[in-house]
């Protein structure tokens, strides 16, 4: 009994000296310092990007990268840097690492992109409607899943997929992709079909550029006259004496 009640106090003086539930430690603000640094590498990073400088714009995103290893866009914008340069294991390993960090589907829609440039189809398919499901108002999602589904030979799914991206944005060049593959695929009832959409767009667009046109001059006639009338309206009124009395001008 004496040793039990031995075991107990000391179990009793080790809880009290070290806790069993842990105390979080609270995160310390970023001195103004830091986020001034890190403010400035960003700079440096867009900035060589936009001027075509790779190794300047690596640098300063590895950099980023090195105090903050969680920072999702620098690990986007890395693997963008590397698909432009043509690396495409490493872009896709920083979109996955970005993923990964952050579930956005710009980061799965670029490593999509690069798979269908390195030809894995099955895997830019999966990675364009993963994004798709998570972003689905992005017409450029469904024409890179298009071109997937193409390459894959489904061709009843990119024909659904660039129809679905014609619906949020209604533009003509979609409807020639349609009209391409219908044509590569010898479809000619649908190529035939497609082709008349395209000429009833077209005629469509072309009206309404000119209603815009013809409103935008008009208001600018309106803004003009307007003008106009209140130079008139500001000039000051002269008084001329002639022989018969006071005239005004």
């Amino acid at each position: 009994m004496v040793a039990i009640f031995v075991i107990l106090i000391f179990v009793a003086y080790l809880a009290f000296l070290f806790p069993f539930e842990d105390k979080v430690k609270e995160v310390e603000p970023k001195s103004p310092k830091y986020t001034a640094q890190m403010k400035k590498l960003w700079q440096i990073a867009q900035t060589s990007m936009k001027e075509r400088k790779p190794f300047r714009a690596e640098k300063a995103l590895l950099t980023i990268l090195k105090f903050d290893e969680k920072n999702a866009a620098a690990y986007n914008r890395l693997g963008i840097l590397y698909a432009k340069g043509q690396k495409y294991d490493e872009a896709v390993e920083c979109f996955e690492i970005a993923q990964s960090l952050d579930s956005n589907p710009a980061s799965i829609h670029n490593a999509g992109l690069i798979y269908l440039e390195t030809g894995a189809y099955e895997k830019a398919e999966m990675a364009f409607l993963q994004a798709i499901e998570l972003e689905g108002d992005v017409p450029s999602r469904f024409i890179a899943l298009a071109k997937a589904e193409e390459k894959l030979g489904k061709i009843k799914k990119a024909v659904e997929a660039l129809e679905n991206a014609y619906e949020l944005d209604p533009n003509v060049n979609t409807l020639r992709q349609i009209l391409a593959i219908y044509e590569n695929n010898g479809d000619v009832e649908a190529a035939t079909a497609t082709t008349a959409r395209i000429e009833e767009k077209i005629a469509k667009d072309t009206i309404a550029k000119r209603r815009k046109a013809l409103k935008k001059s008009g208001a600018a006639l309106v803004h003009k006259t307007a003008k106009q009338a209140k130079t008139v309206a500001k000039r000051p009124v002269r008084v001329v004496k002639n022989h018969i009395g006071q005239k005004r001008i």
